[in-house]
């Protein structure tokens, strides 16, 4: 049972954890030639 806990804890924690902000297309703005938006879930 404690296991189970333990596991269920840090699997929280971990799904807590993820970039800030709006998601942006990678690369230099310079060289983005076809802009998205993108999902923010």
């Amino acid at each position: 049972m404690t296991r189970l806990l333990l596991v269920f804890t840090a699997l929280t924690l971990l799904a807590a954890c993820g970039k800030r902000g709006s998601p942006q297309p990678p690369g230099p703005k310079a060289s983005i030639t076809f802009p998205r938006s993108y999902p923010t879930y």
